[in-house]
């Protein structure tokens, strides 16, 4: 109750207030039980088949492995720009977000950006963050807007066509988030009721395999998917569990669903062709390894959290001596 009455005041201070003077009128944005959507979030109906099965070993040979080469070496342009563009996200509580009391951005994507920079340039604030969505992830980085991208970005094959991938490092399962009060124990439950995505993530594949009978909310961020499960439009928000972690430190009145539906890793992504870009994040990844920065950063941001708490194992190819 007392957080429908929260949404509901949340929703009458902004119908009271005063509309700023327009020049012409704007249309309506989409509303679904008479409160806006999220903004750009199409409403998918039930019954759409998922086109690819994201729960599928994908055919990926590894990454590079480091070599013994110095940054003037392997990442020369970036070095002698002074600083190493990353796109991020900022609203991913405990894993990229913008604090808005300082105003800066924290989390653990964020504290892996700054010691990548550390060991290109001796300094982990040469940092120039960039926001980049789910969907424009791999766009970023074929048009040069960003030299790496640390956004909870998993392999699939469209994106290896696309981008080159360091080693993972984080691991998470893919689980569902509800609110305590809308009757969901497990999937069996979503007939009906609307789940929630990012969209450009592979998990809208997942969504469509796992409630078929279900509405799909394709939403631009996470936070705009727990927004709509607060405001009604969304029962189930489905992602990652390191995601899902976030949402729950910021909403007690929602709960993590101990089912399962395969889990996935995060890499970071590189321009295609990039080798010595690739080589210097795995370098750094590496040395996280074996100093304990990685389980301090995890200490940090994701104790709690339902994600593993060991760094994954490289991966690298088989490479010509």
């Amino acid at each position: 109750m007392k957080r429908a009455a929260a949404v509901a005041l949340a929703a009458l201070t902004s119908a009271c207030a005063p509309a700023p003077d327009r020049a012409a009128p704007t249309p309506a944005a989409p509303t679904y039980g008479g409160i806006p959507l999220p903004p750009g979030a199409p409403l998918d109906p039930p019954g759409i088949a998922p086109t690819s099965d994201v729960t599928a070993e994908v055919d990926w040979p590894g990454s590079l492995r480091p070599d013994d080469a110095q940054p003037a070496e392997r990442v020369p342009e970036v070095l002698g720009r002074g600083r190493i563009v990353v796109g991020v996200d900022q609203s991913q509580y405990l894993l990229s977000y913008r604090d808005v009391t300082a105003g800066d951005l924290r989390g653990f994507e964020i504290d892996l950006a700054r010691e990548i920079a550390r060991d290109i340039f001796g300094d982990p604030e040469k940092v120039d963050f960039r926001f980049v969505g789910s969907s424009t992830r791999a766009h970023a980085l074929e048009t040069g807007d960003v030299d790496i991208v640390i956004r909870t970005m998993s392999i699939t094959p469209e994106r290896l066509a696309r981008v080159d991938f360091s080693i993972p490092y984080l691991t998470s399962t893919v689980r569902l988030l509800v609110p305590k009060d809308r009757g969901i124990a497990g999937a069996e439950d979503l007939h009906g009721k609307t789940v929630c995505v990012v969209d450009g993530s592979n998990l809208v594949q997942l969504a469509r395999g796992i409630a078929p009978d279900s509405p799909i909310l394709r939403t631009r961020t996470w936070a705009d998917c727990l927004m709509a499960s607060q405001q009604f439009h969304a029962d189930a928000v489905l992602a990652d569990d390191a995601i899902l972690a976030g949402m729950i430190a910021q909403d007690p009145y929602t709960e993590i669903l101990p089912q399962r539906f395969g889990s996935q890793q995060y890499f970071v992504g590189v321009p295609k062709g990039q080798d010595g870009m690739t080589r210097q994040v795995n370098a750094t990844i590496e040395r996280l390894r074996r100093d304990g920065t990685w389980d301090a950063m995890y200490g940090r941001w994701l104790t709690g959290s339902l994600a593993s708490p060991q760094l994954p194992a490289p991966k690298y190819r088989k490479e010509e001596q």
